[in-house]
């Protein structure tokens, strides 16, 4: 199961996809929502088994995924997911920085998308006794 489409990362785009890009745009979906799944395994807000995240962040999370390894195509030259760069000129010099964990061309979670996920970070505590507490979801529909 994926939580977006190819024409969903379409409307995101800047560009138009490939015949090619959009069969890789396919399987990137598939592994974009396991990636998803994966980071919100256990992590359901009500307790019914559905994951704790809403369908909509959970597609603009697999759109915004798959276009960073896709590349937007732009002629900039900006790398995308780039969020330092640097320029020279007759010395023919460039560099770029590229933030959220990951590179072009590859799947990650970026720390925007966790939060969107509602997975940002955080810090808590475990009580032995919190157990015996009533659970909110119990008659979750």
């Amino acid at each position: 199961m994926t939580y977006a489409t190819v024409e969903d990362v379409q409307a995101r785009m800047t560009r138009a996809m490939t015949e090619q890009e959009q069969t890789v745009c396919t399987a990137l979906l598939e592994d974009a929502s396991a990636m998803i799944d994966a980071m919100l395994m256990g992590k359901n807000t009500c307790g019914c088994g559905n994951p704790g995240a809403p369908a909509d962040a959970r597609m603009i999370v697999a759109c915004r995924m798959v276009i960073r390894a896709l590349g937007d195509g732009s002629t900039t030259g900006y790398p995308i997911g780039a969020n330092q760069g640097s320029m020279s000129g007759l010395g023919y010099s460039q560099s770029w920085t590229v933030g959220g964990g990951g590179s072009t061309g590859e799947l990650y979670i970026s720390k925007a998308d966790r939060q969107l996920l509602g997975l940002s970070n955080s810090i808590g505590s475990y009580s032995p006794v919190q157990e015996l507490a009533p659970k909110p979801w119990e008659g979750c529909v």
